[in-house]
């Protein structure tokens, strides 16, 4: 039996690479984490926590106009995004340091330092150190993707990396891409008062949710005077002193030009998969993602791959999960042999928020799929009445049969409500079950058990 220095080496300590880390050795395998930054990679570090830090920090600012109404004069001339920026990066590395924390309880060796895989079991640390392992696990993430001619700069040209270190606000902001990146910077550039112009190519925001709840985000960015620009392009953009122009098109040809302080460019992201030695080892790629099997086999055995270096959806929880699958296969605790693409939810958190899984109603259409679907409005809910955030809707999608195809929420807590539809999808639990259940009065989850009711015939409060 060949002498390994680990049963697992994972290059990348992000949520693909340390919750696989720890759960490794919780089955018992002997296991290191190789990490070239910051442990947490960029969803602790320059992703989901300091953005969700930021959307809360402009939730209280915006929430002052709500304090008004109750008579108390509120004065913001002091006001210092500054301090915005640092309570953000506080809770980032208050996370990544958590991270160290659970390496260290775990008995997961952490090594700082840039890993290449060098055989099928052979991992180089910084050109000089060589681990043996018996399984290696890649899942170093993605970074912002760029578009020709509208390459960042980090000065007035921003990826998400560089709007996430911004220490003042500008006056105004073009955002190019209305996914949930581009959604949620909208909402907090427009909560701090920045005027927002929001440009996307496809037929409406966050292209991949159901069209019908994303509309009740149109409404509000309406409101909010957030201008939105669907099925448009950037055709061009020029730097002109301290703003930048840019010029779009919409379907009909009609062109526009956008002038602000800032351009945010988030139209996707790229794997990390240069530098690492795949083709040398013989790991197929497919347009730099790795190509995966069952358990997130690459083509090399006993080396795998998990996270946004595998084509599945570029998030934390997909990665999470999917390097759990690969290593409880590892420790010979078989389980999933991945993950059932309509059995991830996604939540955006703007105001409103939008969460939803499975099947949309565009798609079961365009696939012909017979389907039963409800729409119960938030306003139906006293609880959505009483918190004066009636504006949102559940919306639920089963089979004739009354079995859940999928769900989509527009509303507040959206993001928290979803996972009752998805649990009893997942257990094969009917509407019925969630219908019939006694839900807690005044709860926005009575929107959940309405909607299901609406599915059966008999919702009591629309």
């Amino acid at each position: 039996m060949e002498n390994y220095d680990y049963d697992l080496v994972i290059i990348g300590s992000g949520p693909g690479g340390y919750v696989s880390g720890i759960r490794a050795s919780q089955l018992g395998l002997k296991t290191c984490v190789i990490e070239k930054d910051k442990t947490g990679g960029v969803c602790l570090n320059i992703g989901c926590i300091p953005t969700k830090a930021l959307i809360h920090q402009a939730e209280l600012y915006g929430n002052g106009v709500e304090i008004e109404k109750m008579g108390i004069g509120i004065e913001k001339g002091g006001f210092n995004y500054e301090y915005v920026f640092k309570k953000s990066r506080k809770a980032a590395d208050m996370l990544s340091k958590g991270v160290q924390y659970l390496f260290k309880k775990n008995n997961v060796d952490l090594i700082y330092g840039v890993g290449r895989i060098k055989s099928q079991n052979e991992v180089l640390v910084n050109d000089e150190k060589l681990i043996k392992a018996k399984n290696i696990l890649i899942a170093t993430g993605s970074r912002p993707r760029e578009i020709q001619g509208f390459e960042f700069n980090g000065i007035n040209v921003l990826s998400s990396d560089d709007i996430l270190m911004m220490k003042k606000l500008p006056d105004s902001i073009i955002i190019l891409g209305a996914g949930a990146i581009g959604v949620e910077f909208a909402h907090i550039m427009n909560r701090f008062g920045v005027k927002v112009y929001l440009v996307e190519m496809l037929d409406h925001m966050l292209p991949t949710e159901d069209e019908e709840v994303v509309q009740v985000l149109a409404r509000s960015f309406r409101k909010r005077r957030i201008e939105v620009f669907v099925k448009t392009r950037a055709q061009s953009m020029k730097v002109n002193g301290d703003k930048v122009e840019v010029s779009i098109v919409d379907e009909n040809g009609n062109e526009k030009l956008l002038t602000a302080e800032k351009l945010l460019v988030v139209v996707g992201r790229v794997p990390n998969t240069e530098g690492l030695g795949l083709d040398e080892v013989g790991v197929n790629t497919d347009k730099k993602f790795i190509t995966v099997g069952d358990y997130y086999k690459t083509t090399v055995d006993g080396i795998f791959a998990a996270g946004d270096v595998v084509n599945s959806p570029l998030l934390a929880h997909v990665a999470s999960k999917e390097g759990e699958i690969a290593v409880e296969y590892m420790a010979g605790k078989e389980s999933e042999r991945g993950i059932n693409p309509d059995e991830i939810p996604a939540g955006v958190y703007s105001e409103p928020q939008i969460a939803g899984f499975g099947y949309t109603e565009e798609r079961a259409v365009k696939e012909g799929v017979a389907y039963k679907k409800f729409v119960f409005p938030y306003k139906g809910a006293g609880k959505a009445v009483a918190i004066e955030h009636s504006d949102g809707m559940v919306k639920i999608i089963t089979d004739e049969k009354g079995n859940i195809l999928g769900a989509h929420i527009a509303g507040t807590d959206a993001t928290e409500l979803i996972h009752e539809i998805l649990l009893a999808e997942r257990a094969g639990i009917s509407v019925s079950t969630i219908a019939e259940t006694i839900h807690a009065h005044p709860t926005l989850s009575e929107a959940v058990m309405e909607a299901a009711r609406g599915i059966e015939g008999w919702a009591i409060h629309v």
